[in-house]
């Protein structure tokens, strides 16, 4: 017990500082670049949005800060010849592991639970200042190359939502287009506005909008009719358009589930939340299986050389399974694999690979 308190204590101060290296310089980096955004709004907006955007992006390479931890402290640990003591005590390799592998999914856990939260709320008020700064006075955005597109939908039938642009908290669109679908499939009605904005009450309220019912009538155009208003009742909110056309880090992982149902609810793919809320639930599987991958190859003890490539090995290979998991996570996005599959068999793979080295290389 008081030799695996030992280890423990070493692997969390090693993971402290690495994280507080990384976070420096992923600090430094935004506030070079937030600089040249806000060369109007001086340094203090700079450091301020540096601030907001730096712990999401230390969040996302977590991964590769349990390689790097894992590397340094059995190096260490090879280097002061305590790994030969401990060998010599019995005490099998994967013992040896199971101290800093069950810190990693502690850290894991306590990462899902806080970090991920704080991580998306700094995110989300880095992009709605971003925006600000990008546009000036402006606050129009659009969320992709050809606008974005939403569907409501009620036991009447379905409205589907074009619009060209939207301002970053999605209530309001522009150069918007509704069509109205009955249950039968075929198109009821077509509304075209310059505007359209969602209020508080659940109503989108078009502006200068003309209006064509394929209700009844051969000729729309005939009939068609021009409004400075039109009211069309909505169960959308500001934050479910977001999410169907933002990032899903940008959604605390406690209010996924809920938000997956509203999506739903709202016949919006949640397809990138639900791909998202899996990794999150499999991430202490994977920063587990990152700490023997780093381990399988720097246990070896100094004597025996190659120290250089086999660290360099290490390395290598964590890189390469967080791009698994990235290419993973894309194919799981787009519906090529299952999403629990996407999400979960990287991790379990390496965890797996990672248990079949330390087995190969080691006496157990």
């Amino acid at each position: 017990m008081t030799l695996s308190l030992y280890i423990t204590r070493r692997f969390l101060t090693l993971l402290a500082l690495i994280l507080a290296v990384f976070f420096a310089i992923l600090m430094l980096l935004d506030l070079i670049e937030e600089v040249r955004r806000v060369n109007s709004g001086g340094i203090g907006a700079a450091i301020n949005l540096a601030l907001l955007h730096t712990p999401r992006a230390l969040y996302n390479i977590l991964p590769l800060m349990l390689v790097l931890t894992a590397i340094a402290l059995f190096l260490r640990l090879a280097r002061t010849s305590e790994l030969v003591a401990v060998r010599a005590a019995g005490r099998s390799a994967l013992r040896t592991l199971l101290a800093p592998f069950l810190a990693a999914l502690a850290f894991g856990l306590v990462a899902v639970a806080v970090l991920d939260p704080i991580a998306a709320a700094t995110g989300k008020r880095y992009d709605a200042l971003a925006a600000r700064y990008d546009q000036g006075v402006s606050t129009d955005a659009s969320f992709s190359g050809d606008g974005i597109w939403l569907r409501q939908g009620d036991a009447n039938g379905q409205w589907v939502i074009h619009a060209a642009r939207a301002n970053p908290d999605g209530t309001a669109l522009y150069d918007v287009t509704f069509l109205s679908f009955g249950q039968t499939g075929g198109p009821k009605l077509r509304i075209e506005a310059a505007s359209a904005d969602l209020t508080d009450e659940g109503r989108w309220v078009a502006h200068d909008a003309k209006e064509w019912s394929f209700a009844g009538t051969a000729n729309p155009e005939a009939e068609a009719l021009r409004q400075d208003r039109i009211l069309l009742t909505t169960d959308l909110t500001a934050a479910q358009i977001r999410g169907s056309s933002g990032s899903p880090d940008s959604v605390s992982v406690w209010d996924l589930p809920g938000y997956i149902a509203d999506l739903d609810r709202a016949g919006l793919s949640s397809r990138r939340h639900a791909v998202w809320l899996q990794m999150e639930l499999a991430l202490p599987v994977l920063l587990g299986a990152m700490v023997l991958v780093g381990a399988g190859f720097t246990m070896r003890h100094a004597r025996f050389g190659q120290g250089g490539m086999l660290v360099l090995m290490a390395l290598v290979s964590g890189i390469a399974v967080f791009f698994v998991r990235n290419f993973a996570q894309v194919l799981g996005e787009s519906g090529q694999i299952p999403i629990v599959l996407a999400a979960w068999s990287p991790p379990v793979a390496t965890l797996f690979l990672s248990v079949s080295l330390l087995l190969h290389l080691e006496d157990g």
